[in-house]
């Protein structure tokens, strides 16, 4: 993370302040400074380095600045973002749609209790505190840096055949979910036998549900179609982040995955959405991690047995154990992030 000098009214006098933990001077394009500090200029809204445009100055007062923000996301390298009033949730929300990208996020300080939030928020953070010439600004800038360690960031892109490695989820508690309202979701493409969706009560424990591929007595195969639960839970999209089912529309992208762990991406056509009985699954994973799953009370609905078998909700007993994945990350809006969540 790095410290930014706000000097925009090309007043500060750089002598009267320990500069050692600055890493950039910002000033307008037509100022004039005597530093060794790698300079930023400003042209409007602009952010300008070595004759470059590298990023944009956003006034965040609204769900408007924070829109344009999102929107602008791995098409520059910095966004400032700059507060009408200070608010931690939509700095949370821009890291999240950064994360992956290569775009950067700085934040302008006006106190210096604001370092600590933005320093740490998500657990991320943001790239730059940028900070106006005063020393207490400074300094305050300056603990929160050296407080800061290294992020990992990492990337999640998904390609049709890429493998994404399954676990065995045990089952450790089947009880009735009451009713709900049940979302199947209905594909432009169809399924094979073995393919489905990750789903779970837990962005971080999902299980297997099987598409509607397997030939019933009473009723002809969908295989277009995973009834997937209620609108509480979550889905994994096409670009690994995660939506809830409720917010999925025609045309969202998500995840298919095969029991023998290649996945590839579909595109959702629609969503039949009805009250249904339920079944709760209680399940834990290998490392124990405690997670859930709403499942329809029906025979048509198969989650996948540690032998690829295909097994109807309505057959599953305590003990058996299931296909699923688990993610360590958390997710904020969807996105993963390496912050702690408890989910239960």
């Amino acid at each position: 993370m790095e410290v930014w000098l706000d000097n925009r009214d090309n007043l500060a006098d750089l002598s009267a302040y320990r500069i050692d933990c600055i890493d950039c001077l910002i000033q307008p394009i037509e100022g004039t400074t005597n530093t060794d500090l790698p300079l930023i200029f400003i042209d409007g809204k602009s952010l300008i380095q070595s004759g470059k445009v590298i990023g944009e100055i956003i006034k965040i007062d609204g769900s408007e600045g924070q829109s344009k923000a999102r929107s602008l996301v791995g098409s520059v390298s910095w966004l400032l973002l700059e507060f009408e009033n200070w608010s931690m949730i939509p700095i949370e929300n821009i890291i999240a749609a950064c994360v992956g990208s290569p775009t950067k996020v700085a934040a302008l300080l006006r106190s210096p209790a604001e370092a600590q939030g933005a320093a740490f928020a998500l657990e991320i953070g943001v790239d730059a505190l940028v900070v106006i010439p005063d020393q207490l600004m400074i300094n305050s800038a300056a603990i929160v840096k050296s407080q800061r360690g290294e992020i990992v960031e990492k990337t999640n892109i998904v390609k049709d055949n890429e493998e994404i490695k399954l676990q065995p989820l045990l089952i450790t508690n089947i009880e009735s979910g009451g009713l709900s309202d049940r979302y199947c979701i209905d594909l432009t493409s169809l399924l094979e036998v073995g393919e489905g969706m990750l789903i779970g009560s837990s962005s971080s424990c999902m299980a297997l549900v099987h598409g509607e591929t397997i030939a019933s007595d009473y009723v002809p195969i969908r295989p277009f179609r995973v009834n997937a639960g209620p609108p509480h839970a979550y889905i994994v999209m096409a670009n690994r982040t995660t939506k809830y089912l409720s917010e999925l529309k025609a045309g969202d992208e998500v995840l298919i995955i095969s029991s023998s762990e290649y996945c590839k991406s579909a595109t959702v056509g629609r969503l039949k959405i009805e009250r249904r009985p339920m079944l709760l699954f209680s399940l834990k994973n290998t490392n124990d991690k405690e997670a859930q799953i709403f499942t329809q009370q029906a025979e048509t609905v198969r989650l996948v047995g540690t032998e690829k078998e295909n097994i109807a909700v309505t057959d599953l007993t305590i003990g058996q154990y299931i296909l699923g994945w688990s993610d360590p990350d958390a997710r904020h809006i969807g996105a993963a992030v390496p912050s702690q969540v408890v989910e239960r």
